[in-house]
């Protein structure tokens, strides 16, 4: 029995005395020995987690504080001939260290989305030249397709980050050579599934399957392979993130991924992502590299961010090519300036505004009385509540910080020009 929520024990009867007596234990004790174990191994993932990121982010700063370090010396010594080279150098860290904030925000399924229907066996045959070049001469690379798949919902730049990833570990498991297998096939999760497996939907999917003949994995190794920052690779030649930005990209996708893998056998990983029961997406050409443009007369755009260095940064680049910039600090001045009956070509903001409205709430209201306003959101992190299961409405895109000034320079021209 229990009675009081800390103790559990059975009343038996003495045949000896005909009396009863009590066997029975404390609970509490267990209780508070399990919570110490939780919270242990819940610090010791943590510990893992945070101690990853500062050692790379820790390597990654040094480059850039480093090289921007040396420029201003070089400067003040009236030395200009390497500027170039340190400017680089820092350039390149800072677009590793994106890169490392991508792949955290992608395990912890807050990486910014863009799904659309999308065709598996077209995007991975259009990756089979890059494919190709990573793998090398030594691995055989083998595509088994499916009559009739299904289309899928997601974001078809990640289908592909992921499929790399997955290239990249299947290589790096076969020194010596081997064959990498790429098939894709219409299946359904049932019941047992679902129960086997915690948040994953009964319900039909399309399965996206990559197995190697490597070195595989023992059961242990296999049991923490999606692990952040666990990689069983050298010392600087994995940041042990790859697999879990799949896991983060499956499951922000509401789909899930398996591996199965046996030490000298091999490794198999499994993505199942939703099926779509849509229209496919409008195939969008390539134009080649965006040439430089100046705005048309009048074209004006709004930018609302409460940071001021990227605010005046987004600022300058849109003066600079002809525009008519202004520009709030949050919200409630960004709506103002929307309510008024001035020409706004296009509004960029920021998704995390503070104050009462972030800013998908701001542009919901602007919409009311500007109907076919078009927005480019900027954002580091996407939350499910704004940006998850397609959310983003006609007129609405979004771009990564942090970004180059080329990539925000076309984006804005497409969107105002109505190409985007």
């Amino acid at each position: 029995m229990n009675t009081s929520g800390h103790w559990w024990g059975l009343i038996l009867p003495d045949p000896g005395t005909g009396l009863f007596y009590i066997v029975g234990r404390d609970l509490t004790e267990q209780r508070r020995a399990e919570e110490q174990l939780q919270q242990a191994q819940k610090m010791e993932a943590i510990g893992q987690l945070t101690g990853g990121i500062a050692h790379d982010f820790n390597n990654l700063l040094t480059g850039i504080v480093g090289s921007l370090d040396l420029i201003q010396t070089r400067i003040r010594q009236g030395r200009t001939d390497a500027v170039e080279r340190y400017a680089r150098a820092a350039v390149a860290s800072a677009n590793r260290a994106a890169a490392l904030t991508h792949r955290l925000l992608a395990f912890a399924r807050r990486q910014p989305l863009e799904p659309q229907p999308t065709a598996a066996d077209p995007l991975i045959a259009g990756m089979e030249d890059l494919l190709r070049r990573t793998l090398g001469e030594r691995v055989q690379l083998e595509r088994v397709t499916a009559a009739g798949l299904w289309l899928t919902l997601c974001d078809p730049h990640q289908l592909e980050n992921a499929l790399l990833n997955l290239a990249i570990n299947a290589r790096d498991a076969m020194p010596e050579g081997g064959r990498l297998v790429i098939e894709t096939a219409n299946t359904h999760l049932g019941p047992a599934d679902a129960r086997r497996h915690s948040g994953v939907a009964e319900g039909q999917y399309v399965c996206v399957s990559v197995s190697d003949t490597g070195s595989g994995m023992s059961p242990e190794v296999a049991a923490r392979a999606f692990d952040p920052f666990f990689t069983t690779k050298p010392l600087g030649q994995g940041t042990g993130l790859g697999l879990s930005m799949i896991y983060g990209f499956a499951k922000q996708s509401d789909g899930h991924v398996r591996i199965a893998s046996e030490p000298g056998r091999g490794t198999t990983v499994k993505l199942y992502l939703p099926r779509h029961h849509g229209a496919a997406a409008a195939e969008t050409v390539a134009s080649g590299p965006a040439e430089p443009h100046r705005a048309a007369q009048g074209d004006t755009v709004l930018v609302v961010e409460d940071e001021p260095v990227v605010r005046d940064f987004i600022v300058e680049v849109l003066e600079e090519l002809g525009y008519t910039a202004l520009q709030a600090a949050d919200a409630q001045a960004g709506l103002a300036l929307l309510r008024d009956a001035g020409r706004i070509d296009l509004v960029i903001s920021d998704v995390g505004l503070p104050g009462a409205l972030n800013g998908r709430q701001m542009v919901d209201a602007a919409r009311l009385h500007r109907p076919d306003l078009k927005v480019l959101f900027i954002t580091g992190y996407a939350e499910n509540a704004t940006f998850g299961n397609s959310h983003l409405e006609p007129g609405m895109r979004m771009i990564t910080k942090p970004f180059p000034v080329e990539a925000l320079a076309g984006r804005v021209r497409a969107m105002i020009a109505g190409l985007d």
